[in-house]
């Protein structure tokens, strides 16, 4: 959520980084004008409650004298004063719920160095804090090359008899996949190989959080209330619950309405969890194979930090995610999405392409993005710095990776000329030795 008071002290500022945004639902001067309404009730109510304060002290002094027609005079001011206050104080209720629900639809601030654009066509690969192309190019694993036409995933997937789309729309219907026998394995191989990664080699710690939250959380990571049509929701007595639509809910919410202690930070969390999205609005898009599913596995991290190191937190976590793919040895870019692009949340994102042959083009498999105090002013997350001051914390989050489509970048990257499919070398000790999925 934006801070109304820097908005008020920048409204030009504001307004030229939404410029770029979608869907932008208020300029800074109509902010501005519901604080200035809020104020103004906030002033009244107070000017009323300090009259009325004033009247009870001279009731007071008015029984004290025996002089009663005053005081009852007084009494009457007194009640009419209660009348306003208690006007004033659903006025300032009314107001409060305006403003702030006006701040939830607004969209996060991008980061300076975010390059300015309408959608995907502006975004620009990114090779590194250095720029340097050459150096990116040598770290990153190379295009694979194939004697044969590469297939996609899903015709090899069902060549092999262990991916049925078929069984799965009889059970619940389009974008679910049942996975059978050793593409199951290498599903579940991955998962644990990335979170193996993240806690051993980049100081994660791993939490296994509840896959259904309540509303407050998904306020708090911004799901709400603009992307409701894409939750999936459960009645839960009197209330709802909602499953995950990414285990950034949960995680990111571990130090909602809390104070850390400047020392602790930076906290690094990490969790392989299904996730469950409606995909409104998808229609038609990614129809075939397991590429846009209703569920879906995913090993998420979260950093919590401080303002000063927020960008070198992001950075750090870009690295981790892109380590999953240097050691499965499969090619991939990066992209610094442009400010149309970008996320709802997000100050600045990068997102990892993997290269699938079968498609014979690159395709999201990762998104880190560092949010700022956007997501920590909706859930009050905080820290008390060296000086003593209270501050909002900044938060961060990535894939690292999505785990389904990492199975696809794998099946595609690996795939044999007579249909079967290689297994990484780093996921072979995870599938027993396992060195080819083939048909029995």
């Amino acid at each position: 959520m934006l801070d109304i008071n820097w908005i008020r002290a920048n409204q030009a500022a504001a307004d030229a980084a939404l410029q770029h945004r979608k869907n932008v639902p208020f300029s800074a001067a109509q902010l501005v004008a519901m604080d200035d309404e809020r104020r103004t009730i906030i002033t009244r109510l107070e000017e009323a409650q300090a009259a009325r304060n004033a009247f009870s002290k001279q009731i007071g002094q008015a029984k004290a004298q025996k002089d009663e027609a005053k005081a009852a005079e007084l009494m009457d001011q007194v009640g009419h004063l209660k009348d306003v206050i208690q006007q004033g104080e659903d006025e300032r209720r009314t107001i409060d719920e305006k403003l702030r629900n006006a701040l939830l639809i607004m969209p996060n601030l991008p980061k300076d160095d975010v390059p300015a654009g309408e959608g995907e066509a502006e975004n620009v690969e990114y090779f590194g804090p250095n720029g340097n192309a050459a150096t990116a190019a040598k770290s990153r694993p190379a295009k694979p090359s194939f004697s044969f036409k590469p297939k996609e995933h899903f015709e090899t997937g069902e060549a092999l008899g262990m991916m049925d789309f078929e069984a799965a729309a009889k059970i619940s219907g389009a974008r679910f996949t049942v996975l059978k026998s050793g593409l199951a394995r290498m599903e579940r191989a991955l998962g644990q190989f990335m979170l193996d990664l993240h806690t051993n080699e980049h100081g994660y710690m791993e939490v296994q959080p509840p896959l259904l939250v309540r509303d407050d959380a998904l306020y708090g990571t911004n799901q709400l209330p603009k992307f409701a049509e894409d939750l999936f929701f459960v009645p839960h007595g009197e209330s709802r619950l909602a499953l995950i639509p990414t285990a950034e809910v949960p995680l990111t919410n571990l130090v909602r309405d809390s104070i850390q202690r400047e020392e602790d930070l930076p906290l690094r969390f990490t969790a392989l969890t299904p996730c469950f999205r409606s995909e409104a609005g998808s229609a038609g898009r990614d129809t075939r194979g397991m590429l846009r599913q209703h569920q879906f596995n995913k090993v998420e991290l979260v950093s919590i930090t401080t303002p000063e190191n927020s960008a070198e937190e992001h950075e750090r976590m870009l690295a981790a995610a892109e380590a999953v793919l240097k050691k499965l040895d499969i090619h991939y870019r990066v992209m610094t999405l442009s400010t149309g692009d970008m996320g709802f949340g997000a100050q600045k994102t990068y997102d990892i392409e993997v290269w699938l042959p079968g498609q014979d083009t690159y395709r999201e498999i990762s998104s880190c993005s560092v949010c700022g105090d956007f997501q920590a002013r909706r859930m009050e997350a905080r820290y008390r710095d060296k000086d003593g001051k209270v501050r909002h914390v900044h938060t961060l989050n990535g894939s690292a990776l999505a785990v389904g489509r990492g199975l696809i970048a794998v099946i595609e990257n690996y795939q044999q000329e007579d249909g079967s499919i290689a297994v990484p070398d780093v996921l072979q000790p995870y599938m027993g030795g396992l060195k080819v999925i083939a048909a029995k």
